[in-house]
């Protein structure tokens, strides 16, 4: 007989009963249920406690650390009193304000006196005898260097070699059986992978920091011989020098720079590659110095647009703006409105990669090139040249006021005369005399522009340059090969009408 409850018999004995072992039965419920759920809130609690996905830096700091060091450095400089003054000349000691000024004016610099400032920053030792790589920026006008190790031993440091494209310097300290640290090979990081860095960020000694790889490759800007390592490791003032190690405990970088608003660490910083540091320290070590190829040529990066106008399947590789005379690419017969795709056997995504493959290609050695010209493939061989400590600059002259003619971009143009040509030191052009509102105007082009080039042709007449631009079809772009000074660019031109 079921029970059934209601308002009726609620009270009834066989309702009581059903009603006790109802609510004995929610009670059990309410306990396990609080029991589950307590159990599954300590799991909760404790799983990432045993993760094992999560690193411990613990035995790589413990094993690789003391192969790091701080760097001081003192440097000596004459201040002058305008540093403190501003807008007061160097007062003289016969002066009747001289004494006035040193009272009531500190502090007072004395110009004939020279003042210390000092510098920290990281590094790490390569080999037992007491090399040491860094940063070419920490150890810059030093006057005096000291190392200091992780056990207190302090040691003064000459520095065999410094290269401030790549900021690498080398180190030497008179020191035997030292910790060195384990080179690791930075094309087997993954962006992703965890990674730590071991410094002096603000005088801290022996901190350690870690994050992971935020991307590779990273060209900066000045920058076009280093292709950095981002990450978001932690990286400060003082951190300068100092190793990047992957989990292995393998250096597989230098820390090297911060992108900062601040003047601190914001998340983006980025170390050189060690297998390129190395490679420049070879050369400091033998030479004192590092010796870059070169071939002669001025480059732009391939947008779009420019891809479009040289029927190029898309934006890659590195446009040839300018040809050095009789240098390595002239000689190799690359020309201005060549597109460089690969060099050496290595692809030239971006006009980036050019200047940092070349500069570590070995001066004389002959390299192939392929290039893209006039809608097809070429492949070339260069002889690659030395590059000088400086690059020379010539000057160009003013030229003359009057126009010939005026095209459908709104530019009034003039052919060079003989004596223009050789003073300019060009074959062939236009002289843009005078630039008016219209896509020329909007795309750039400044009056005293020459017109060297209009996509893959030479332009020596302005009937050359009408023809051509009549011939474009609308809405396409075409490529205008301009002179202005001593840079040669691309300028593209969208024509509209």
């Amino acid at each position: 007989m079921v029970g059934i409850i209601s308002r009726d018999n609620f009270h009834s004995d066989i309702g009581s009963e059903f009603l006790v072992n109802t609510i004995t039965g929610a009670n059990i419920w309410r306990k396990s249920a609080v029991a589950i759920y307590l159990f599954v809130a300590v799991f909760i609690l404790s799983a990432p406690l045993h993760a094992k996905d999560l690193p411990d830096f613990t035995d790589l700091v413990e094993r690789h650390g003391q192969a790091v060091v701080n760097i001081s450095t003192v440097q000596t400089q004459q201040l002058d009193t305008n540093h403190f003054f501003p807008g007061i000349p160097n007062i003289p000691e016969d002066s009747p304000f001289y004494e006035f000024f040193r009272r009531h004016m500190q502090p007072f610099a004395d110009p004939r006196k020279k003042y210390e400032s000092r510098s920290l920053g990281s590094g790490f030792i390569i080999s037992k005898d007491g090399y040491i790589l860094t940063n070419a920026h920490v150890v810059e006008s030093a006057n005096e260097i000291t190392v200091r190790l992780t056990d207190k031993r302090e040691f003064g440091a000459k520095v065999i070699g410094a290269d401030q494209k790549t900021d690498i310097a080398l180190l030497k300290i008179d020191a035997d059986d030292l910790p060195v640290v384990t080179q690791g090979n930075p094309d087997q990081l993954k962006v992703g992978e965890w990674v730590i860095a071991i410094g002096a960020p603000f005088g801290f000694e022996n901190t350690v920091t870690a994050g992971i790889v935020s991307a590779k490759g990273r060209s900066l800007a000045q920058e076009n011989y280093v292709p950095f390592i981002q990450t978001d490791v932690a990286i400060n003032p003082g951190n300068s020098g100092g190793p990047l190690f992957n989990m292995k405990g393998e250096v597989v970088g230098i820390n090297s720079q911060i992108y900062s608003r601040t003047g601190g660490f914001m998340g983006l910083s980025f170390a050189i590659p060690i297998d390129m540091a190395m490679e420049i320290t070879s050369q400091l070590k033998a030479h004192g110095k590092v010796s870059r190829g070169k071939i002669g040529v001025m480059i732009q990066e391939m947008t779009e647009e420019l891809a479009e106008s040289f029927n190029l399947d898309k934006s890659r590789g590195a446009l040839v703006v300018s040809v050095e005379k009789d240098g390595p690419a002239d000689k190799a017969d690359i020309k201005i409105r060549d597109v460089i795709l690969r060099f050496d056997g290595k692809d030239i995504d971006a006009s980036s990669d050019l200047p940092r493959i070349v500069g570590n290609t070995k001066p004389g050695v002959k390299v192939p090139v392929e290039i893209w010209r006039n809608g097809s493939v070429k492949k070339l061989t260069v002889a690659v040249g030395e590059m000088p400590g400086e690059d020379s600059s010539t000057t160009i002259q003013k030229q003359s006021k009057s126009g010939d003619a005026t095209s459908r971009l709104g530019l009034a143009l003039r052919e060079l005369s003989a004596r223009q040509k050789n003073e300019l030191g060009v074959d062939n052009g236009l002289l843009v005399q005078e630039v008016y509102d219209g896509i020329a105007s909007n795309a750039g082009i400044h009056p005293g522009d020459i017109i060297l080039g209009f996509n893959n042709q030479d332009i020596k007449s302005i009937r050359q340059f009408n023809k051509l631009l009549d011939d474009a079809k609308k809405g396409r772009n075409i490529a205008l090969l301009i002179k202005r000074g001593d840079i040669t660019t691309f300028i593209t031109i969208k024509i509209d009408g």
